[in-house]
Parts: structure tokens; sequence; C-alpha cells
């Protein structure tokens, strides 16, 4: 069974996030509301997804998400939050998120970003891909991925759905070096510089299916 754990400041959204999950199948292993209690928590626990608000009183889950990129955590995030302004989007999927939910979206959805998650893919709410979109501004990368060759792109789209080079390597039998060496000549040709606008560049040129990752 898969494990998850919630990081939200108000209890009843916890329980309600917690009767939901369970009811799908999931094993909610731990919550909290405070930023460090979290991280020790899913340090000792290691759940498989971490769903997290980015509004925790006095703090943010932006601390939450620094702390488990820099320990190398492997649970998944997941934001679910109301925000869906374009720097939190973007900060959220530097610092690792593989998901941005907002609270607006049904308990469907919910799970089905979870479910999306577990099996490798990103997910991300209708209006969060839009603005994901609409924050790398005029379009400039079109003649560029037309100089990827057919591994770089089907790397690109492995990349792009947050598996690891060590995950890609040994589905295309590559050791993880040499699925480092492609990445940083794609993104080379790409002219990006980290995972978020690597992100925001396949939503926008189709080199990942919108509608699935979302």
């Amino acid at each position: 069974m898969s494990t998850l754990y919630l990081v939200d400041d108000h209890v009843i959204v916890r329980e309600g996030m917690r009767a939901l999950f369970e009811a799908a199948g999931f094993d909610v292993v731990g919550e909290a509301g405070d930023v460090a209690i979290a991280a020790a928590d899913i340090a000792r626990l290691v759940p498989d997804v971490v769903l997290l608000d980015l509004l925790l009183g006095d703090h943010s889950g932006m601390d939450l998400l620094r702390v488990l990129q820099q320990s190398k955590s492997r649970s998944r995030v997941i934001v679910l939050t109301m925000s869906e302004q374009a720097r939190y989007i973007s900060e959220a999927v530097k610092l690792g998120a593989a998901g941005y939910v907002l609270k607006g979206a049904d308990g469907a959805e919910v799970v089905r970003a979870i479910r999306d998650v577990l099996e490798g893919r990103r997910h991300f709410s209708g209006p969060v891909a839009e603005r994901l979109v609409d924050s790398m501004g005029a379009p400039q990368h079109a003649n560029a991925l037309a100089t990827l060759s057919a591994r770089e792109r089907q790397i690109l789209g492995l990349v792009v759905r947050g598996n690891s080079s060590a995950t890609i390597g040994a589905n295309l039998t590559l050791s993880p070096k040499t699925v480092d060496t492609y990445r940083s000549r794609l993104m080379a040709k790409l002219s990006v510089r980290d995972l978020a606008s690597l992100v925001r560049l396949a939503v926008r040129e189709g080199v990942i299916d919108a509608d699935r990752e979302t």
C-alpha cells in the first residue's frame, strides 16, 4: 500500500484529506502543520508521497521543499495549495515538486495526481499548466527542439516526467553518467539552465502531453 504524509496547518483540512485518501486505498502514515516536525517525520517515515500546502502559518512550504531537496529525500511532493501565482509554481517545480494541484480541485483529481506521481509522472492542475506555459514568454525553442537527436528527445521526455538518471539509465540500458551527459547536452541546445525551465518548455512545445500530465 502506498504511503502518504500530509502537511497543512489546518487540522480540519488534514482530517478531510486523511478520510479521502484512506478511502481511496492509501496509507496516511503521518501529518503535521509545522515545517520542522514534518521534515523530521518525513526523514524517519520516508512516505511515498507528501501532500504539501505552501502557506503554513509563519512558515512556507517552500522551506520544506528546500530541506527535502537538500537531503535528497526519496519522497515525491505534490503541492496542494490555493496559490496559483506563476512565481510560486515555478519555484516549487525548481525545488523538486512532482505535482502542483489547486485546493479548488475535486477529490478525484487529487487522487489522480497522487497516482500519476506514484507512477513516475508529473501532475499539474489545468490553470497551473497554463501559467507554466505563460511564464515561458514568446516561443524561442521550436528550432532548437529540431536539433535534438532521437535519443535526446527520448531522455528529455523522461526527465521532465520526474525520472532520475538512474531510472532512465535502467530503462534505456545506459549508465546514469551517460544519461547526465545527454541531459546536459540537450539543456545546452535548448538554452535552459534548470529543471523548472525544462518542464515549462516541454509543456509549451508539446514534448509531453499536457492533458496526461494535468
